[in-house]
C-alpha cells in the first residue's frame, strides 16, 4: 500500500551543521520510531532518538505545530541504545530502529499496538499476547530495489530509497536481506552498468522462495541483443533467475527457462505454495509460520463450521484453516490472487473450499446477508483495514444479527485501521475483545504487525 506521510525536504549536511542544535529529553517514540519531545509546546519529532535520553538535536522540517528532526549528539544515553549494525543506518531509509535493543522494539512495538487500541478504538484487550519474534537479521524474503544511474556517483547505485527522499542510498550490503542477496548488490550494479537500458531501470523486484530466487528487472525500453550475453552469464554465475516487467504485472515474465519455480511451503499443515515474483506473500516466511499457528490457535477451527477468510489472497490462511475439515470461503479483490489460491488448493488437493473474487472495500450490509452465516471469520486486509465489512455486519440485537460470526481473528499490518475497526465491533456490533498481541515480520522497522481475537457476547 502506498504510504500517506507527507515527504519531507532534507536538509543538506552543510544545512545542518550550519544551524545551532537545540537540547531536549525524549518523551516516547511515535509511530514511525522517532522520538517525541516538546519544545516551546511545540512538538518535535527527532529521528535517532529514544525514550528518556537527553540529546542535541536540529530540525529540518518546520511547521506552525510540530516540527522534525535528526540527533546531532547523544547527551545522556538509554541503556537500550546500541550500535547499528548496517553502515549504512541513517541514511538508508529501509530500516529505522536498529539503534534500538532488539527485544526493546518488540515491547515499542506492542505498547504502539495498544495505545492506538485505547486512544482511537477506546478498548482494550481482555489479554495481551505474548510477542511473535524471529530472527533479527536477514529476515526479508520480498523486496523492492530502487536503481538509478548517476554518472557522478560512479555508475549505478542499487538499494532502498534514503530518508525521505528520492535519491537511492549509496550501498553495497543490506543486514535485512538474506546474505546471497545482500552479496549480489555490487555484482548487479555491475551488470547494470553494462546493459544499453543502464537509464532505464528505475527499480528490481527481489522474490526469494524455497528454491530459486527472482529479480525483476523494470525495464522503460526493450533490451539489446548484446545485453542477453551479460544478462545469462549473470543468471549462470550467481544461481538467480532474471525476470523482465515492461509494463504492468502481466508483463512480468522469466528471460531464460528454468526448470524451478517460486514456492515457499508450510509444513505444519502439509501445503506448498508457488507464487509469481510479484504476487503478495509475506516477507518473513519464519514468523509467517508462526503467525499460521497462532491464528489457528484462536480461530478454533472445527469440521462442522463454516469459516469465512478475508482479503485471502492466494490462501495463506484458507488452506490451513480448510485442514481442519470446516468449510471455507476465501474473498479476495484481486483476480489474479484468486486464481491462483485456486490453483494451490487444488495442488495440495484440498476440496473444502471456495474462492470468489469481490472488492471487499464496497461490502455492504445486503452483500455480506447474500453470501449467508459463517461460524467464524478471519480477516488479513491491507493497511487500509476492513472498515467496509466490520460496518456491515448486523449491529448487536438487530433482528438478523444471528448471521453475525461468533468469533473473528484480526491480522493487521496497521494498528491505528484495526484501532478504528475494533472500536466498531466492541461499540456497535457486540463484540469483546478478547486478546492482541503483536508480530516482529519488519524487525528494525516501524512497521507493526498484529493480531487481534474478538468473540461476540
Amino acid at each position: 500500500m502506498r504510504s500517506n506521510r507527507q515527504r519531507i525536504n532534507r536538509l543538506s549536511p552543510a544545512a545542518l551543521a550550519s544551524k545551532p542544535p537545540r537540547v531536549a529529553t525524549i518523551e516516547s517514540l511515535d509511530q514511525e520510531g522517532r522520538g517525541v519531545t516538546h519544545v516551546d509546546g511545540k512538538v518535535i519529532f527527532v529521528e535517532g532518538a529514544l525514550p528518556f535520553e537527553q540529546i542535541k538535536f536540529v530540525s529540518y522540517h518546520v511547521k506552525s505545530t510540530y516540527e522534525v528532526a535528526t540527533t546531532v549528539e547523544v547527551l545522556k544515553p538509554s541503556s537500550q541504545r546500541v550500535v547499528p549494525r548496517c553502515e549504512y543506518y541513517g541514511v538508508c531509509g529501509g530500516c529505522a530502529m536498529q539503534h534500538l535493543e532488539f527485544s526493546a522494539q518488540v515491547a515499542a512495538k506492542q505498547r504502539m499496538l495498544e495505545d492506538d487500541l485505547w486512544h482511537i478504538g477506546r478498548v482494550k484487550a481482555e489479554k495481551i499476547l505474548p510477542p511473535i519474534q524471529g530472527t533479527p537479521w536477514q529476515y526479508r524474503h520480498k523486496a523492492r530495489l530502487r536503481v538509478r544511474y548517476v554518472e557522478k556517483k560512479g555508475g549505478v547505485l542499487v538499494g532502498f530509497n534514503e530518508k525521505a527522499t528520492s535519491y537511492v542510498t549509496f550501498m553495497d550490503s543490506c543486514q535485512v536481506l538474506p546474505k546471497p542477496l545482500s552479496d549480489l548488490i555490487v555484482p548487479l550494479k555491475t551488470l547494470i552498468a553494462q546493459l544499453s537500458v543502464k537509464q532505464s531501470l528505475p527499480q528490481i523486484e527481489v522474490a526469494v522462495g524455497e528454491e530459486a530466487t527472482v529479480l525483476v528487472l523494470r525495464i522503460l525500453e526493450a533490451l539489446e541483443p548484446e545485453d542477453l550475453p551479460h544478462l545469462q552469464a549473470f543468471e549462470q554465475a550467481h544461481g538467480v533467475q532474471l525476470w523482465t516487467q515492461t509494463k504492468g504485472p502481466d508483463t512480468v515474465k522469466p528471460l531464460f527457462a528454468h526448470d524451478k519455480g517460486l514456492h515457499y511451503s508450510l509444513p505444519e499443515f502439509g501445503l506448498r505454495y508457488p507464487f509469481n515474483p510479484l504476487e503478495f506473500t509475506q516477507v518473513n516466511p519464519a514468523i509467517n509460520r508462526v503467525m499460521l499457528r497462532r491464528a489457528m490457535q484462536l480461530l478454533q477451527p472445527q469440521a462442522h463450521e463454516r469459516i469465512a477468510d478475508f482479503f485471502c489472497g492466494l490462501g495463506n490462511f484458507t488452506l490451513p484453516i480448510a485442514r481442519s475439515g470446516a468449510q471455507v470461503y476465501g474473498v479476495e479483490g484481486a483476480q489474479a490472487l484468486v486464481k491462483r489460491a485456486v490453483e494451490n488448493a487444488t495442488l495440495n488437493g484440498v476440496s473444502n473450499v471456495e474462492f470468489a473474487e469481490s472488492d471487499l472495500f464496497d461490502m455492504t450490509a445486503e452483500l455480506l446477508q447474500g453470501l449467508g452465516r459463517f461460524d467464524k471469520w478471519l480477516i488479513d486486509p491491507p493497511r487500509d483495514g476492513a472498515i467496509e465489512l466490520v460496518k456491515a455486519l448486523p449491529d448487536a440485537g438487530a433482528d438478523h444479527a444471528h448471521i453475525a460470526p461468533q468469533r473473528i481473528v484480526y491480522v493487521s499490518c496497521n494498528p491505528s485501521t484495526l484501532a478504528r475497526d475494533a472500536a466498531i465491533l466492541t461499540q456497535a456490533k457486540g463484540y469483546v475483545l478478547k486478546a492482541a498481541g503483536v508480530m516482529n515480520m519488519f524487525p528494525h522497522t516501524a512497521h507493526v504487525e498484529s493480531i487481534a481475537w474478538f468473540e461476540r457476547s
